[in-house]
C-alpha cells in the first residue's frame, strides 16, 4: 500500500511530519483530519528500485553548483510564479522537476524538503552557500520579513542580471590581450627553440664574429633548449609561489593595490569596484536590509580588500552614529562625486536612489572605457608582436649583413 509524507498543524499551532498509509492521497487527508491535523503539504513517497553498490559507485553524487545563469532563470522564475499566486512550495518543486542541471537540481530538492519540514525559505538557502551567496539569502530573508518576496525575488533578479552584464564587459576587455600576449609567447618560444639553432650553427660554422643582439638571442635560444626543464620548474615555483601568497591577506592587499594602480586597466577596475558597490548597497537597502547588515555584507562581496577596508571604516562610523559619506571620502577609492551624492542621499533620506543613480553612471563609464581599450589594445597587440618579432629578425640577419660586407670586401 502506498506511503504519503505530510507536514500538518496540531489544534495547538505546532507542525507535524511524518508518513501515513493509505490506498491515495484523499484517504490519507482524510485520516489526518481525523487526527485533528491541519495539512499543509501531503506527497506520496515514491519507491525506487535498490540500487546495487557497484551502481552507485559508477554514477556519483554530482556537485551541488549552479551556474550563474541558472540562478538567475531561477529567481526570475520563482518571482514569476509567486506574482501568479503560485504557493511557494509548488513553485520550488515545479522548478526543481524542470531544472537540467542535477547538482542544482539536489539543491533545490534539499531545499524543498527543509521548507516542507516547516523551515523558513532564506534559512533554507543559507544551507548551500556555494549556491546561493551571503547577499541573496539576506534579500531573501527580508522579503520574508516584509512579505514582499515576489519583488524583492524581482529585484534580485534584476541586479544579478546587471551584475552579470558588467562581468561579460570586463571579460571582453581582458580576451584579447591575453589571446594576443599568449599568441607572442608561443611564437617566439617557438622561434627560439626551432628556427634560431638552425642559424646558429651556420653562423659558428663559417666562423663569423655575432653582434651583440645576436648573442643575446642565441644564449635565449641556448637556455630554452638545454635548460627548458629549469626553465619551466623556476616559472611553475613564480606561479605557485604568487598563489600562495595571494591566499595570505597581506598578499592580496598588495594585489589589490596593484591591480588599482595598472595604467589605464586600474582605472576600469576601479570603475568597477565603484559599481559594483553602489549597486549591491542600493539593493539591500531597498529590499528592507539594515544599513549595518548591508555594509557588511557590501564590504564582504566587494571583491577587493582595499575596498573592504574603506566600507569597515564607514560601517563603524555609522555604527557610532556618524554619517557614512565622511569615511568614505577619506578612502582613495571613493571619487569625490560618489561621496558628495552619498552625503545628499543621507541628508534628503533618499541614499538607495542616488545609489542606484551612482551604480547606472559607473556602468556608463565602464562600457565607454571597455570600447575604447578594445578599439586601442588592438593596435597595441600588433605593434608589440612586430616588434618582438622584428626584434628577432634584425638580431638574424645582422651576422648575415656581416657576411655581404665581407663578400663585397673580398670582391673589390
Amino acid at each position: 500500500m502506498p506511503q504519503f509524507k505530510y507536514a500538518a498543524k496540531k489544534t495547538d499551532g505546532k507542525t507535524a511530519n511524518g508518513t501515513v498509509t493509505a490506498t491515495n492521497m484523499a484517504e490519507a487527508t482524510a485520516n489526518l483530519k481525523k487526527q485533528g491535523l491541519t495539512v499543509m503539504n501531503i506527497n506520496q513517497i515514491k519507491v525506487s528500485g535498490q540500487k546495487s553498490i557497484f551502481a552507485s559507485l559508477l554514477k556519483p553524487t554530482p556537485a551541488k553548483r549552479a551556474s550563474m545563469e541558472e540562478l538567475v532563470i531561477f529567481t526570475r522564475q520563482l518571482a514569476t510564479m509567486i506574482s501568479a499566486g503560485i504557493p511557494l512550495m509548488e513553485s520550488l518543486e515545479v522548478l526543481q522537476e524542470q531544472t537540467d542541471n542535477p547538482g542544482f537540481k539536489l539543491v533545490l530538492a534539499e531545499v524543498v524538503e527543509k521548507v516542507r519540514g516547516g523551515s523558513d525559505f532564506s534559512a533554507a538557502l543559507a544551507d548551500h552557500p556555494k549556491v546561493f551567496y551571503k547577499i541573496y539569502v539576506s534579500m531573501i530573508k527580508a522579503g520574508e520579513a516584509g512579505g514582499q518576496l515576489d519583488s524583492i525575488l524581482a529585484r534580485l533578479a534584476e541586479y544579478m542580471e546587471a551584475s552579470q552584464k558588467l562581468k561579460r564587459e570586463i571579460k571582453s576587455a581582458m580576451t584579447y590581450p591575453i589571446i594576443s600576449l599568449s599568441m607572442i609567447v608561443l611564437v617566439v618560444v617557438g622561434l627560439l627553440v626551432f628556427i634560431i639553432p638552425k642559424f646558429k650553427q651556420i653562423f659558428e660554422s663559417m666562423g663569423i664574429s655575432m653582434p651583440l643582439p645576436t648573442q643575446i638571442l642565441m644564449a635565449m635560444s641556448t637556455i630554452m633548449r638545454e635548460y627548458f626543464l629549469v626553465v619551466f620548474l623556476v616559472i611553475a615555483a613564480f606561479i605557485i609561489g604568487v598563489v600562495l601568497a595571494l591566499k595570505t591577506k597581506k598578499g592580496q592587499y598588495v594585489f589589490d593595490w596593484l591591480t588599482l594602480k595598472i595604467p589605464v586597466m586600474g582605472e576600469l577596475f576601479k570603475k568597477v569596484a565603484i559599481s559594483r558597490f553602489a549597486r549591491t548597497f542600493s539593493t539591500l537597502i531597498k529590499s528592507g536590509v539594515p544599513i549595518l547588515g548591508a555594509l557588511e555584507i557590501v564590504a564582504a562581496t566587494s571583491g577587493n580588500i582595499l575596498l573592504e577596508n574603506a566600507i569597515n571604516t564607514a560601517k563603524d562610523s555609522v555604527q557610532k552614529g556618524e554619517s557614512l559619506s565622511e569615511p568614505l571620502s577619506r578612502s582613495p577609492i571613493f571619487p569625490p562625486m560618489v561621496t558628495r551624492m552619498i552625503g545628499i542621499g543621507e541628508k534628503s533620506g533618499a541614499l538607495e536612489a542616488l545609489l542606484e543613480k551612482i551604480s547606472e553612471f559607473y556602468d556608463q563609464q565602464v562600457e565607454a572605457l571597455v570600447d575604447s581599450l578594445t578599439a586601442m589594445i588592438e593596435p597595441l597587440m600588433i605593434g608589440i608582436m612586430g616588434a618582438v618579432v622584428g626584434g628577432v629578425v634584425i638580431a638574424v640577419l645582422l651576422p648575415i649583413f656581416e657576411i655581404q660586407k665581407q663578400v663585397m670586401n673580398k670582391k673589390k
